[in-house]
């Protein structure tokens, strides 16, 4: 009763033990090892075998263990787990399986003092083989079902160090019955991308028939209908997935054994992904992080391949150094050169399927980033919309559509002459008649390859029947058939005689005019091709031939591609539209400072000379002010000389002249300081 006292409180104290003490390594001590017994090992299926669960607690003393073991569901199922001979004492738990999602787990407690061992055992399991391939049984290390083992120092601290995994091959029952092959899958453990499968079978001795079947279980019983001697079958548009082929013969009457062989048909390509790029696809970081990452339903990924492809120019040994594509893992983290790119990922299965997925990656300066129609970024806070950076230029315009006009003819002027040069320059002039000489050549080429092009059709049947190597045309896989014309035409595909040359033609839908590029496959057929100048805009026909000495190959299917118009061309020089904002912006920019400039200089100036006038203006007041006082104070003296004598009644005509002479005056005086006030005003 004592003991079963002990186990209750051993297993009751157990959690608040792990919660009420730290989980920390032991220095100095040993480390337990989880580990699965056999190792490795071939089992076939549908037969049955058993797995051991063993603990090495290295040195030291355990008391309690939490472990969950997952294995693949879809190749094993378990049949039963035992526990009679375990180490375990106590199940804090039952333990228990999940043959859907492919989980086992076990937790329990050995009473004080524990368990000391290097290979104790803790259960044992019995699993059934149900497909071929290779399955592998681990441990759970990480998250809440994580396995861990506990020492027994009364604190509940984990001391797991190691765990060990166990992988097993699961192969088909060997053959009881016929021998059978594939010409098409001929290896049981590999997939392919072939939808129709060819069997072959025989037998070591005489057989009346045979009776086959082709179903989704590993091991099938077929039934005693004879299918007939023939000793070969086909089988057309198989779903990607692993089938299996169950034969058995019939001799003297007695059918025989079975054989049961795999077919691994992956003809699906892996699943759509897309590409991450980090920080974003219009980054001023030179050194972008790529992501990229699929699945595939049957055969599984097998690797990954990217290329990166420069829309910009691009120097010689830049573009002669750039592989077709190279193999590569995510994140893909390149060093790049400012300017646009296409980014191309190619996803390969097992089976040898590949998904192509594509996007674009800017590079550019960190003053500004472009973003297309909506505006200009600055330093990646402050968005301008082209809207407002074309209305307060419209605004500038007016302020300074005076000094337009007074260059305006100047500007004429200069152009015509300019123009008038051009055209009687002897220089251009012999330059445009060669180039008419030129013109004329060209069609003279075209003429000749296409007539070229035709003999050799006409006389492929005669090469043919002579066994000259007939060249093949070449396969067109990659090429950009949306471009602008600020961005550069690339094409690539692939070859099967690496000695010939690709010619690569283009013709311009509009005008008719033809060109050919050239270049050289690689040691494993591959082919690329990257334009060293921009495009026209217009709608081009794309085809390809290949050639082999003198030999030419039939004229690949033609590929229509659009040029759109995205930048202006002067000459030999070709500006972006965006371009052209950045320096439109720019100007304003520049024009705005000077402008402002000019305001203020004239503010200032009108300032001081506000100041000026209003100082004379005082002056002239104080001084008019003064002038009055004295006038007044004269005529006021001489009037209240003429009172007096009209008091005394010596009033004469001449008095009363006087008198009407001084008002008169009086009143010009006023009228002639008002005046002078209203002009000094107005000048202000």
């Amino acid at each position: 009763m004592k003991h079963k006292l002990s186990i209750f409180f051993f297993v009751l104290l157990l959690p608040l033990a792990t919660f009420f003490y730290p989980q920390t390594s032991v220095h100095g001590a040993g480390f337990a090892t989880l580990s699965l017994g056999p190792g490795s090992g071939t089992f076939v299926v549908g037969s049955t075998f058993t797995v051991s669960v063993f603990l090495d607690t290295g040195g030291e003393s355990a008391n309690a263990l939490d472990v969950y073991i997952a294995f693949p569901p879809d190749k094993l199922q378990v049949v039963s787990p035992s526990t009679g001979k375990s180490i375990i004492g106590v199940w804090t738990s039952q333990p228990s399986f999940d043959n859907q999602n492919g989980a086992i787990h076990y937790q329990g407690g050995i009473p004080t003092p524990g368990i000391n061992t290097t290979n104790g055992l803790i259960s044992t399991i019995t699993f059934r083989a149900k497909v071929p391939g290779r399955a592998v049984i681990r441990f759970e290390r990480d998250g809440n079902s994580g396995s861990r083992v506990f020492l027994n120092d009364g604190r509940g601290t984990e001391f797991l160090g190691n765990t060990n995994s166990a992988i097993y091959d699961l192969v088909l029952p060997p053959p009881a019955g016929p021998i059978v092959s594939s010409p098409t899958h001929p290896d049981e453990s590999k997939w392919y991308n072939l939808s129709t499968a060819l069997l072959n079978f025989v037998s070591n001795e005489p057989v009346g028939g045979y009776s086959y079947t082709l179903d989704n279980e590993p091991v099938s019983v077929t039934d005693d209908i004879s299918e007939g001697a023939k000793e070969a079958v086909s089988y057309q548009n198989l779903k990607s997935g692993t089938h299996y082929f169950h034969i058995k013969s019939l001799r003297e009457g007695k059918w025989g054994g079975i054989t049961h062989f795999a077919i691994n048909v992956d003809a699906d390509p892996p699943a759509d992904f897309k590409i991450n790029i980090t920080p974003k696809n219009r980054t001023v970081r030179q050194n972008p992080v790529i992501a990229f990452e699929t699945t595939d339903a049957n055969s599984g990924i097998d690797h990954y391949e990217i290329k990166i492809i420069s829309l910009t120019n691009q120097s010689k040994s830049q573009k002669e150094a750039q592989p077709f594509f190279v193999e590569a893992t995510s994140p893909y983290v390149p060093t790049l050169p400012l300017g646009r790119y296409d980014v191309i990922v190619h996803a390969y299965d097992n089976a040898g399927n590949y998904r192509e997925i594509k996007t674009n990656l800017e590079i550019v300066t960190t003053l500004f980033e472009f973003t297309g129609k909506d505006g200009v970024y600055f330093k990646g806070n402050l968005l301008i919309s082209w809207v407002w950076i074309i209305f307060f230029g419209l605004i500038l315009l007016v302020l300074f559509s005076y000094i337009l006009w007074k260059v305006r003819g100047w500007y004429h002027h200069h152009r015509q002459r300019f123009e008038e040069g051009a055209i009687n320059d002897p220089v251009i002039k012999a330059r445009l008649k060669e180039l008419d000489q030129k013109k004329s050549e060209y069609g003279k080429v075209a003429l000749f390859l296409l007539a070229l092009s035709v003999s050799f059709l006409l006389s492929s049947n005669t090469l043919r029947a002579e066994g000259t190597q007939v060249v093949s045309p070449p396969v067109v896989s990659l090429v950009s058939q949306n471009i602008s014309n600020d961005e550069l035409f690339y094409i690539g595909g692939r070859v099967e005689v690496v000695d010939s040359t690709i010619v690569i033609y283009l013709q311009n839908i509009q005008t008719g005019e033809t060109f050919s590029m050239e270049t050289r496959p690689d040691k494993t057929g591959a082919w690329f091709y990257s334009h060293n100048a921009f495009l026209t805009p217009g709608r081009y026909l794309l085809w390809t031939q290949s050639k082999l000495n003198e030999q030419q190959s039939p004229p690949s299917p033609q590929v229509q591609m659009t040029v759109t118009e995205t930048a202006l061309q002067f000459g030999s020089t070709r500006l972006s539209y965006e371009t052209i904002f950045i320096i439109i912006a720019l100007i304003l920019v520049l024009v705005s400072a000077g402008l402002i400039i000019f305001i203020v200089f004239y503010i200032h100036r009108g300032q001081k000379i506000r100041r000026m006038l209003r100082k004379e203006l005082l002056e002239a007041e104080d001084t008019v002010r003064r002038g009055f006082v004295v006038i007044r104070r004269d005529i006021e003296a001489e009037l209240m000389v003429i009172q007096k004598l009209k008091l005394r009644g010596v009033f004469y005509e001449e008095e009363k002249a006087r008198e009407e002479k001084l008002l008169r005056d009086l009143e010009l005086v006023k009228l002639q300081i008002g005046k002078e006030l209203l002009d000094i005003e107005h000048e202000l």
